[in-house]
C-alpha cells in the first residue's frame, strides 16, 4: 500500500508518495512553486486557478513516473485561514486571500463579540482580521455585491478534482468560526461575519471520503476509486508528523512561517480546558485539539536576508555562523510580516537594533533567527501554564530547521533546560496528514538530538528563492 500525501502550502504545492508506515519514498516527490502576490498595503494573495493547475501538474509528474501505482489513500495538509469568495456559478471573485494578508478591518461601528473571552474559549480564536468573522465582511465591502458563498483553498482545489469537497473540522477551526466542542458553526461568529444560510461550507463528517471526478480518474487511472481523506490544517499535521501527540511534547515548526503547538485529546462534546488569552486553539480532527501561537516570520527571514544582504553562500555561510554564539547576533524584532493574532501590528514593524560599522550580514541573519527563538520561548511558557506541567521535550521540524544546524542549536540554547530534538525529515506536514488519515496515533520514528555535529546540513539550503516581502 502507498499513500499520496499532498501539501498545499503558501509558497509551493507538493505531492509525495509515502509507504504504509507514512515514510516518504525516495525520489517520489513532485513540487511546483506558486506566486504569492504581496504589496505594501498588506495584501498577500494567490491565484486560485493557477494553484489548481500547479496541483494538477504535480499529479501529472507523479503519474508519468509511475509513482501513483499502488496508491490506496490520499491525505492532504493545507494552509489554514485562507478564504476565497465565489459567485453563484462557483467561480472565484478575485484572488484567494492567504493567512499573511493584513488588510481586513472590521466594519465601521461594529463592536465584536458580546463576551470576548467566552468567544475565545468557544472558538479558540478572536474577532481579528486573521479570521473569517472580519474577513468576510471586508471582502464584501472590498469587492462589492454579495458573494454566493465562501471557501478556503483546500475546498476550492479539491472541489476542482473531486467535484465535492466539504470543509474538514480542522480547516473550519482555522476560520475562527467553529464551536470547538460541538464542531458546528458558531452562531455568534456567523452573526459577526453577517453570513446567510448556504454561504459557509458544508462540514465534513468524521469519516468522510472523496473520490476523483471521472475526467481526472481517466487522467490518473491509478487513482480511480481511491479515497481522499479530509484535509488537515498544516500546523496540526506538522505536530502529528513531528511525533508531538500529547502535552508532554511541544512541536516547533519553522517553514515559511513559524509556530509552537501542543496536541491534546478532545472528543466531540467534551469540555475543553481553559485557554490562555494569548493562545489560539484549533482542531486536529474529531478526536484531538491543537493549541499554540504562530508567527509571520520564519524561513522567509532567510529569504529576505539572502536577497537584500548578499549573504555568503554554502560552506562559507555555515562557517561564519559557527563563529557566532546564540545571543551574539544583532538584537532584532523579526515581525517583518506583522503580527498574527491576537496581535494587531501591521506588516513592516520588524526592527534591527545596535548596528555598527563592524556589523556583518551574518550577524543580522543570526539576530533574526534568534529573534524567532525568543518569541517561541515566551509562548511556550504560556502553553505550559495551560497543562500545569513543564514540557519535557521540544521537537523541531520544518524545512528551515532541517536545513540549518545553527538555528537548531540556537533553539536548544534558548529553550533550555527542556530537551530539544529535531525531525530531520522536512515533510512533517505531509507525514502528519497521512498518519491522521490512517487513524494512527503512534507518530513517526524518533527525533534526533541536536548538537554542533548533528549532521552536515547547510544553512545555505534554507528556502530563499521565494521573495515574500517587497523590498
Amino acid at each position: 500500500m502507498s499513500i499520496l500525501a499532498l501539501d498545499l502550502g503558501t509558497s509551493s504545492v507538493r505531492g509525495l508518495i509515502l509507504d504504509n508506515a507514512a515514510v516518504p519514498q525516495p525520489d517520489a516527490l513532485a513540487r511546483r512553486r506558486v506566486a504569492l502576490a504581496v504589496d505594501r498595503d498588506g495584501a498577500a494573495t494567490l491565484d486560485p486557478a493557477d494553484y489548481l493547475a500547479a496541483l494538477i501538474d504535480c499529479l501529472d509528474d507523479l503519474n508519468a513516473a509511475g509513482q501513483l501505482d499502488g496508491v490506496e489513500l490520499v491525505a492532504t495538509a493545507a494552509q489554514w485561514h485562507s478564504v476565497l469568495p465565489l459567485d453563484v456559478t462557483g467561480a472565484p471573485i478575485g484572488p484567494l486571500m492567504t493567512w499573511l494578508d493584513t488588510r481586513p478591518t472590521s466594519p465601521p461601528g461594529s463592536v465584536g463579540p458580546a463576551d470576548a473571552d467566552d468567544f475565545h474559549q468557544r472558538t479558540g480564536a478572536w474577532w481579528h482580521r486573521f479570521y473569517w468573522t472580519v474577513r468576510l465582511p471586508w471582502l464584501r465591502r472590498h469587492w462589492g455585491g454579495r458573494p454566493a458563498r465562501f471557501v478556503g483553498l483546500p475546498e476550492y482545489v479539491l472541489a476542482g478534482l473531486l467535484g465535492a469537497a466539504p470543509m474538514s473540522v480542522s480547516q473550519a477551526s482555522g476560520t475562527g468560526m467553529l464551536d470547538l466542542v460541538t464542531m458546528t458553526w458558531d452562531d455568534e461568529a456567523a452573526e459577526l461575519a453577517a453570513v446567510r444560510p448556504g454561504e459557509l461550507p458544508e462540514l465534513a463528517p468524521a469519516h468522510w471520503r472523496g473520490q476523483l471526478r471521472e475526467e481526472f480518474a481517466r487522467r490518473w487511472p491509478a487513482l480511480a476509486g481511491v479515497p481522499w481523506s479530509p484535509p488537515i490544517g498544516d500546523g496540526a499535521a506538522s505536530n502529528i508528523g513531528s511525533g508531538c501527540l500529547d502535552p508532554t511534547r511541544a512541536a516547533v515548526t519553522v517553514g515559511t512561517s513559524a509556530a509552537v503547538r501542543l496536541v491534546q485529546p478532545a472528543g466531540a462534546g467534551v469540555p475543553l480546558p481553559p485557554l490562555p488569552d494569548q493562545l489560539w486553539r484549533y482542531r486536529v480532527d474529531h478526536t484531538r485539539i491543537v493549541t499554540g501561537r504562530a508567527y509571520s516570520a520564519g524561513g522567509n527571514l532567510f529569504g529576505w536576508a539572502n536577497r537584500e544582504l548578499r549573504l555568503p553562500q554554502g560552506a562559507e555561510l555555515d562557517q561564519a555562523l559557527d563563529l557566532i554564539e546564540p545571543g551574539e547576533g544583532v538584537p532584532a524584532d523579526p515581525r517583518f510580516g506583522g503580527d498574527r493574532p491576537p496581535g494587531l501590528a501591521p506588516a513592516g514593524v520588524g526592527e534591527l537594533r545596535g548596528l555598527g560599522f563592524g556589523t556583518t550580514a551574518v550577524d543580522i541573519l543570526a539576530g533574526l533567527m534568534e529573534g524567532v527563538c525568543r518569541q517561541v520561548a515566551g509562548d511556550l511558557v504560556q502553553l505550559e501554564s495551560m497543562v500545569d506541567a513543564p514540557v519535557a521535550e521540544v521537537v523541531l521540524g520544518g524545512g528551515a530547521l532541517a536545513a540549518s544546524g545553527w538555528w537548531r542549536r540556537a533553539f536548544g540554547t534558548v529553550l533550555a533546560p527542556r530537551q530539544v530534538s529535531y525531525m530531520p525529515e522536512a515533510e512533517v506536514g505531509a507525514i502528519g496528514a497521512a498518519l491522521v488519515a490512517l487513524g494512527r496515533h503512534d507518530g513517526p520514528g524518533p527525533a534526533r538530538d541536536i548538537g554542533r555535529t548533528d549532521d552536515g546540513d547547510s544553512a545555505s539550503k534554507l528556502p530563499a528563492s521565494q521573495p515574500l516581502y517587497p523590498s
